[in-house]
Parts: C-alpha cells; sequence; structure tokens
C-alpha cells in the first residue's frame, strides 16, 4: 500500500482521465487498498454530482481528433486509441469522426466517449452514428458509463503491468 498522497496520485491520477481529484480523495480517505480501489473511485465520481462529472467527462479527447493526430494525449489515451487503429483512419473514416466529433459536442457539451480497447474503428464509427441521436440524459449517463469502463481497463493494465 502508498502512504505517500503524492506517489498515490502520482500511480493512479490518471486513471480518470485528467481527473486526479478522484485519487486524491480516495486517498483522502483512507488510503484505500488497491484491490478495493477501483470501486471507491467509481463511487467518488457517482457522488461527484452533475458539475463535476461533466468536467470529467470534457477532460476526454476526442477519438482520432488534433489531438490525437499532433501527439498531444496522455500515454494512456494514445495507446487506447491505436490499440483500435484510430491512429491508421482513411481520410474517409478521418472526416466521418471529425463530423461526428462535431455533431456529438454541439449536442451534448463534452466529447463522445467509448472504452476503446479491444474494438476496431469500424466498430466504433458503428457505435458513434447510434448514439449521437441519443437524448442528453442517456448519453450522459452512457458516457459516465464508458468512462468507469476505461477506468477499470487502466486499472487493469496498472495492477498487471
Amino acid at each position: 500500500m502508498i502512504h505517500n498522497k503524492y506517489a498515490y496520485v502520482d500511480r493512479f491520477g490518471g486513471v480518470y482521465e485528467h481527473s486526479p481529484w478522484v485519487a486524491e480523495q480516495a486517498f483522502d480517505m483512507g488510503p484505500p487498498d488497491p484491490a478495493e480501489l477501483p470501486a471507491i473511485m467509481r463511487q467518488i465520481v457517482e457522488d461527484a454530482g452533475k458539475d463535476a462529472q461533466l468536467t470529467l467527462l470534457r477532460a476526454h479527447p476526442d477519438l482520432a481528433g488534433k489531438l490525437a493526430k499532433t501527439g498531444e494525449l496522455t500515454n494512456e489515451s494514445t495507446s487506447e486509441q491505436a490499440s483500435a487503429g484510430l491512429d491508421q483512419c482513411t481520410e474517409e473514416e478521418f472526416t466521418a469522426f471529425t463530423t461526428l466529433n462535431e455533431r456529438y459536442k454541439t449536442s451534448f457539451g463534452f466529447p463522445y466517449i467509448l472504452a476503446v480497447r479491444g474494438r476496431h474503428r469500424t466498430e466504433i464509427l458503428e457505435n458513434f452514428r447510434a448514439r449521437v441521436d441519443n437524448t442528453p440524459e442517456v448519453e450522459f449517463r452512457e458516457a459516465l458509463d464508458q468512462v468507469h469502463q476505461i477506468a477499470a481497463l487502466r486499472f487493469e493494465a496498472l495492477f498487471m503491468g
């Protein structure tokens, strides 16, 4: 168990994209045993309120967006997007992602979020097209669920790697 807050946040602060406050709150609770940490951090996000949740959603990058093209993603996001082949989009696919990203952000006020590890970019585009017409309430919940799934995959990588 890590007993230094800075080391703890350094290790777990990136699990929720650009949101070290989640790990900081988890540490301040105990700190929790690493085996309990995924559930505790999930609950912290669920209890945080809509404003904090919206800030968390907005911390996520566009899929196959300009940050990916310029190499400005976090290491975790770079790896996740590359695993789905998003770094190998055709020009047509990149245009589709760009158009969908803009439409989605205009509709919902945050980027489209999907746990992409283990998925192919064509499957992601299909999911994107289906979700862009959701209601704001449905999509907010889906985006939070996807953030939790991404966090679970990142925890798995931390504990296995």
